[in-house]
């Protein structure tokens, strides 16, 4: 009996190391996700969608990171259909320093791209029944914490600014945390504010 307590103890001492040993800045996830738009006049839309993110530690403090978000809504008033679709590619660079063993100051830059489409159809007019495109391309720069409350669980908060093309310069907010079922795999929420847009995602989350 001692013989094999002791080696379920052993068994286990990886997974205890894992989540000891700091946080992980390599891992995949994707997930659902939604955007609101602060607007009265419009009633407030939101559109729904998917996301694929991912990251990756090139040094012992940097890590390069990507993703990529798509939502749609769909109004109709018969006959017509409008079908309004946002995508947004990101890719960054990110540098993160250890406080303590719970906690890690963030900061990092990112180029993205905002692409904006409205598809009009059943109008019966070939000149209103068409696709338009619209993009704007920005950068982005956020510093933040990354703590660990429990051996299980993680939280992160981050703000910064963002500005580009077509935009002038907007506040960013970003609150999010994770629950670990193990040493790799978890479920991720995120809000994120850019001044009147408001985006929520809910994933699950590979680390390694």
């Amino acid at each position: 009996m001692r013989t094999l307590i002791a080696a379920a103890i052993l068994a286990a001492l990886p997974f205890v190391a894992s989540a000891n040993e700091g946080f992980s800045y390599t891992y995949v996830e994707g997930g659902w996700n939604q955007v609101q738009v602060n607007d009265d006049l419009l009633d407030d839309p939101d559109a729904d969608g998917g996301y694929l993110r991912g990251s990756f530690a090139i040094a012992d403090q940097v890590f390069l990171f990507a993703g990529y978000s798509k939502a749609s809504k769909t109004y109709r008033i018969d006959p017509v259909r409008v079908r309004f679709e946002l995508a947004q590619p990101e890719f960054g660079i990110g540098y993160h320093q250890e406080f303590t063993g719970r906690l890690d100051f963030t900061a990092d830059l990112a180029w993205l791209r905002l692409n904006q489409e409205a598809n009009i159809s059943g109008t019966g007019d070939p000149g209103l029944d068409d696709r338009f495109r619209d993009h704007t391309t920005a950068g982005r720069a956020t510093m933040g914490l990354r703590g660990a409350p429990s051996p299980r669980t993680e939280l992160w908060v981050k703000a910064g600014y963002l500005d580009g093309s077509n935009l002038s310069g907007s506040f960013v907010g970003d609150l999010g945390g994770q629950v670990k079922f193990n040493a790799t795999w978890g479920l991720v929420g995120e809000i994120e504010v850019i001044e009147d847009v408001t985006r929520y995602s809910v994933g699950v989350r590979a680390s390694f």
